[in-house]
């Protein structure tokens, strides 16, 4: 097999440990020497008393902590520019993001601005972050985005738009997966942001740009957890086994997609949460069905591995186990009790073509789909999700 040039990267460290965050402090004592600390997280998993235990580990630990707690879905930049201005007054040295996707996202870019001069503006594209940051660590509380592995940040930049920094000083100093944190996520939240993590491992595995071994082995080990463990973690939210499956296949995933981009799934999802609110999780689930429909032909041998690897039955060619291996992602999603149709979530039929515009915006992504998305075609495709 001739092996085609490829750079693989990812954080220096994992650390995975049921419980770990309650142990958070001793870690961090341990690997870094800084002591002032910015937590980034959000309201809602204070109020839950999520973070009332790490940040008395944290402060045992002699660390002092600034909580940061207003970190929104789908997070403008006002809250970033907040969060540090609040950093720097608190004189942090060392940020650490605990929450979902959106949390961990404020959090790289806080550590990066907290140590440069450079404009947000100027940072937003792949490979525009000048200079380093702050020491960063990263602790997720859904098995969804991957971000805590990613050197990727998503910012709202408008109303209905939203913006990327793609750049290697993302990349976390240290991450921990503690999957306890992940119990008390509900089953529509489990489902949605499971798929998301799906989503992630499928269009790594079939992206036309630097698809490489490492990320297909990682791809297909996320997809392997993530398939076998997805509606036992949404009809049980306690079930340890199948919550650690979920966060490692999340991790998986998140590394897989790091190198190897995602594409029109997530092309088609940024447009709904830009203009309704949708989480990134479910807008991605809302559109994964007929993104793979669209892409099974082209995409035969690959989605046919892939049925394979979820012990999808029967025989048949690649374009046969292709158009199996969609069917059952179908029944997948369908039974993780996730919505399954735009108007379902208040998506109006009327606003079709204008998003089918708007996704066309995203070409940092649709450049890695097995097919070529046009304008129409994303316009049937949300037709089809309708």
């Amino acid at each position: 097999m001739t092996i085609n040039l490829f750079e693989f990267r990812t954080v220096p460290a994992i650390e995975v440990s049921w419980g770990g965050a309650a142990k958070l402090g001793e870690s961090l004592a341990a690997r870094f020497n800084e002591r002032r600390i910015l937590l980034v997280t959000d309201a809602g998993l204070v109020k839950a008393g999520v973070i009332a235990p790490v940040l008395a580990g944290l402060e045992k630990a002699g660390f002092s902590v600034h909580v940061f707690d207003r970190v929104v879905a789908d997070p403008p930049e006002a809250i970033l520019y907040d969060c540090v201005a609040e950093a720097n007054r608190a004189g942090a040295r060392l940020v650490l993001g605990l929450g979902g996707g959106s949390s961990l996202d404020i959090a790289k870019l806080v550590a990066v601005m907290m140590n440069s001069d450079q404009s947000l503006a100027e940072m937003y594209g792949i490979g525009k972050v000048i200079g380093s940051r702050l020491p960063l660590v990263l602790v997720p509380t859904t098995a969804g985005t991957g971000s805590e592995v990613t050197n990727i940040s998503i910012i709202t930049t408008g109303e209905t738009t939203k913006m990327g920094v793609v750049a290697p000083q993302l990349y976390a100093d240290f991450v921990l997966l503690d999957a306890s944190l992940t119990v008390g996520l509900p089953p529509i939240h489990t489902a949605a942001t499971g798929i998301d993590a799906m989503v992630h491992a499928i269009e790594a595995y079939t992206s036309r740009v630097r698809k490489n071994p490492i990320s297909d082995a990682l791809a297909r080990e996320a997809l392997r957890l993530l398939g076998g463990n997805l509606i036992a973690a949404c009809r049980n939210g306690a079930d340890r086994n199948a919550r650690e499956a979920m966060l490692l296949g999340a991790m998986l995933a998140g590394q897989a997609f790091a190198n190897a981009p995602v594409a029109a799934v997530h092309a088609l999802a940024y447009p709904l949460g830009g203009h309704f609110h949708i989480p990134h999780g479910l807008s991605n689930a809302l559109m994964l069905g007929p993104v793979l429909r669209f892409n099974a032909q082209a995409a035969a041998p690959l989605y046919a591995e892939l049925a394979d690897l979820l012990g999808v039955p029967g025989r048949g060619g690649a374009v046969h186990r292709s158009a199996a291996f969609v069917d059952t992602m179908q029944k997948l999603m369908d039974e993780s009790g996730a919505p399954r149709r735009l108007r379902d979530v208040g998506v109006p039929e009327g606003s079709l073509s204008m998003l089918a515009s708007e996704a066309m915006k995203q070409t940092r992504l649709l450049v890695n789909n097995p097919v070529e998305v046009k304008e129409e075609d994303a316009l049937a495709l949300y037709r089809e999700a309708y």
